[in-house]
């Protein structure tokens, strides 16, 4: 089997460069890479090879500067299928944030390839393939936290932090796939008008409930944590921290029976035979947010509220 070449362009002659690294590739069996070493982004080359040789490689930067690149160019193999921008979607869904960041139809424009699309776009193709491979890199592993030790002021930071930025983050993204799954697949399947409504009042739900423990509950805690420490008094508009805990307990069931009606019209978040890329996308996000629900209302019912109701009696 041939072996990958390695070519460092840094001891080429400047006009020579291009033509050097075009006769490689011309002479490589299918599935062979080139590998070049550059001390800038050779970003030039890549729309010159795709002018000229069109969609026959893969480009790959396995190093990107600031000193050195590393590209790996390898020719497609000829009786392989084109990857479209669908095909990639589907094989891994965390590229389709990309996708949607960036106005790319991976649904029903998903037949594209990813340099079509970009180009019908004016998008830099190597920026958004950067962002798309930066996706794979991410550690997804989740680690068990000993929420319990930590201090209250600690524990709220860290929910509003990860938890509030995670749904003010894909609020408005789970909205828009609702609504555009719900105006095309609507008719065969009416439970998605359902589904739609609830999604909107369990949004807005969960926006009133927020704001109300970012500016009242939570500044509460943390002062009265804070006097604990000092031994000094907190006044915050009412009488203990029993009332806006209750009052926030209460909003929790709200979103807890709005969830498992989305949960049980879905099925448990099973797709129809037809469903296209952005059904399967909303039904992973709806799944995945209910999942993050469940521990951001853990954290609060079952650690954050009794120990700020055990700290108020001191």
């Amino acid at each position: 089997m041939e072996q990958d070449i390695i070519i460092d362009v840094t001891k080429i002659e400047p006009r020579l460069k291009h033509p050097s690294i075009f006769k490689a590739f011309d002479y490589l069996d299918d599935g062979v890479a080139v590998i070049i070493h550059n001390d800038h982004d050779p970003k030039p080359l890549y729309y010159q090879l795709l002018g000229e040789r069109g969609n026959t490689f893969s480009w790959a930067y396995l190093e990107n500067g600031p000193e050195l690149w590393r590209v790996e160019i390898r020719k497609n193999i000829s009786t392989h299928k084109i990857e479209t921008i669908g095909d990639i979607a589907a094989k891994d869904l965390r590229k389709a944030e990309v996708f949607k960041k960036y106005g790319l139809d991976f649904c029903c424009g998903g037949k594209k390839t990813l340099e079509d699309s970009c180009k019908e776009k004016g998008l830099d193709v190597l920026q958004v393939k950067a962002e798309l491979e930066d996706t794979v890199k991410i550690n997804t592993l989740i680690h068990q936290h000993n929420y319990n030790s930590w201090n209250l002021t600690f524990l709220i930071d860290y929910i509003v932090n990860v938890h509030h930025a995670y749904v003010k983050n894909n609020i408005p993204i789970i909205e828009d796939l609702c609504a555009k799954v719900t105006e095309h697949h609507g008719k065969q399947h009416p439970e998605l008008l359902q589904i739609n409504a609830l999604v909107e009042l369990l949004f807005s739900e969960i926006k009133t409930h927020l704001n109300k423990e970012e500016k009242i509950l939570f500044p509460y805690i943390k002062q009265l944590e804070l006097s604990n420490l000092s031994g000094s008094n907190v006044h915050l508009g009412f009488c203990s921290v029993l009332q806006p805990i209750s009052f926030m307990e209460k909003d929790h069931e709200v979103v807890g029976k709005l969830g498992a009606e989305i949960k049980e019209l879905s099925k448990d978040y099973t797709l129809p035979a037809d469903a296209c890329n952005s059904y399967y996308l909303l039904y992973k996000k709806l799944e995945e947010f209910e999942n993050d629900l469940h521990l951001h209302i853990h954290l609060e019912n079952n650690i954050l509220f009794p120990k700020a109701i055990e700290l108020e009696k001191y």
